[in-house]
């Protein structure tokens, strides 16, 4: 892997999986008695927000604490952010702190590129979301999710998804989780369709590397996962569409259209959802919605994310198997669990 994870589109194949399966071994963290591991101890991350989060906040710092990092949460609001310092002067105080690394929300696209290739700052940086652009770990857990759903926890390690049908739904023009899954279900080898009003998609869509439809009806039975996007109003600054009524008509999921979906599809959402807008709450509360599954699955993906940067780049395997030699892979023993093994 490479040192920053700033773009989905930035992860070959074998990065994306690499972090899949690393992801598993660190989900059965969660199932011990004591969800700690010692393998990022007396290394310190900042958590460097610049816009509100709840999600992606919280999932970072608990991933980072399980991991047992030294955490510093920074807020823009509160900071001398607000009186007008620079990222630049920002990242130069955090570089006098010895930071080993840098998550970073930013509403301006292309900020954690800028962090991360400036020469200010001798740290790790993770991209957790900046304007329009990417969203990397959002995508990663989406396909953890997937797979899992799609594959099998166990059949699926190694596994891509090749052969996956997968289906965004809304404001894609605003959506960076939309741009992150587009590109790294490609990598994964999925076929995506993006379906959505032609006021609500970006200008250069033909390029992506997907399908586009504008009738959400005949795309869900051929459908192996939906993604509802949420209508993000806090960035529109002109009327996308009609009515809020109209809108869920027309691409709102409610019972009835799930209906259409095969059995063994499932229904997605990054959130924060608004219910009776994009989702009905008979939607959401059913057992096809895999919204809370997305939160907890996050802090595994984030966790291996943190590891791979700044532990190592070993796969966490559990022995189960004997290690396979590689010629450049001398150490596999370095697990994040090989200090518990010993």
């Amino acid at each position: 892997m490479q040192r920053h994870l700033i773009s989905a589109a930035d992860l070959t194949r074998d990065d994306a999986v690499l972090i899949l399966d690393t992801a598993e071994e660190m989900a059965r963290v969660a199932d011990r008695p004591i969800k700690k591991l010692p393998t990022l101890r007396g290394r310190t991350i900042v958590n460097l927000f610049f816009e509100d989060s709840t999600r992606t906040r919280i999932s970072f710092e608990a991933a980072e604490k399980r991991l047992s990092a030294d955490v510093i949460n920074f807020s823009a609001k509160g900071s001398s952010v607000s009186k007008g310092e620079s990222l630049k002067d920002t990242a130069q105080t955090l570089e006098a702190m010895g930071v080993d690394a840098v998550v970073i929300r930013h509403g301006a696209s292309g900020a954690p590129y800028r962090l991360a290739n400036s020469g200010w700052i001798d740290a790790a940086v993770i991209n957790a979301g900046d304007g329009t652009h990417q969203h990397p770990t959002q995508a990663l857990l989406d396909a953890f999710t997937m797979r899992r759903r799609l594959v099998g926890r166990d059949a699926g390690l190694g596994q891509d998804l090749s052969g996956k049908r997968v289906t965004l739904v809304g404001d894609v023009l605003h959506s960076r989780v939309a741009r992150s899954n587009v590109d790294l279900l490609h990598t994964l080898g999925a076929q995506v369709t993006l379906v959505a009003p032609p006021t609500l998609l970006p200008v250069g869509i033909e390029a992506w590397p997907c399908e586009v439809s504008y009738d959400l009806d005949s795309t869900l039975p051929k459908s192996d996962a939906v993604m509802m996007l949420r209508v993000q109003r806090e960035r529109m600054h002109a009327a996308f569409f009609p009515t809020e009524r109209e809108y869920s008509r027309r691409y709102g999921l409610d019972g009835d259209r799930m209906a259409r979906m095969p059995e063994h599809a499932i229904v997605m959402h990054p959130g924060p959802m608004v219910r009776g807008m994009e989702i009905t709450a008979e939607v959401a509360d059913s057992d096809r919605c895999t919204v809370v599954e997305q939160v907890a699955n996050g802090v595994s993906i984030r966790m291996a994310v943190l590891y791979l940067l700044l532990g190592g780049n070993e796969p966490a395997v559990t022995h189960t198997r004997p290690p396979v030699a590689h010629p450049s892979n001398e150490h596999s023993a370095h697990t994040p669990f090989a200090a518990e093994e010993k």
